[in-house]
Parts: C-alpha cells; sequence; structure tokens
C-alpha cells in the first residue's frame, strides 16, 4: 500500500511557480464609526453610577435598615443622617 501511495505522488506534474504579476495597490482606509460618542458614553456611566447609588440607598435603607424604602430618598432623612455625621445630634 505504501508502494501505491508513493507511485501516485510521483505520477502528479510539479507545477512550476508562476510569478504573479504586480497588482496596484490601493489603499484603503477603514473609518471606525462608533455607534455611541464619546460624550454620550461618560453621561450614561455616570448616570448608571447614580442609578446604581440610589438602589444601593434604598435596599440599604429599606431592607438592611428596616426602614420605609420611600423615607431613604427624602431629604429630611438625609438631614438627619448628616446631622448624626456632623455632631450636631
Amino acid at each position: 500500500m505504501t508502494n501505491e501511495l508513493n507511485h501516485t505522488a510521483k505520477e502528479q506534474p510539479k507545477k512550476k511557480r508562476q510569478t504573479e504579476t504586480p497588482v496596484e495597490e490601493t489603499s484603503t482606509r477603514w473609518v471606525q464609526i462608533r455607534l455611541i460618542p464619546i460624550w454620550l458614553r461618560i453621561i450614561l456611566v455616570l448616570l448608571l453610577f447614580i442609578v446604581a447609588g440610589a438602589i444601593g440607598v434604598v435596599f440599604g435603607y429599606s431592607v438592611i435598615g428596616e426602614g420605609n424604602a420611600s423615607d431613604a430618598l427624602k431629604w429630611s432623612t438625609w438631614e438627619h443622617i448628616l446631622d448624626i455625621l456632623n455632631g450636631k445630634q
């Protein structure tokens, strides 16, 4: 069987290496088009931080602190927290 493989390989004519004709190369410049501009990405990231912070405050105040979830975002609650931090109460 190995003789058959060697024999068939010898029967195939060797192809001469053809020199390729030079083709004019036109420089194609790829321009990347951003779907979302950078300034909009920055605004979206900042908004996501604010939303994540608000969700964290509501979760922490209502679930961990056992308070009312709607009270977590009221200004009076934050005044009270700041008074405690500043030592006024």
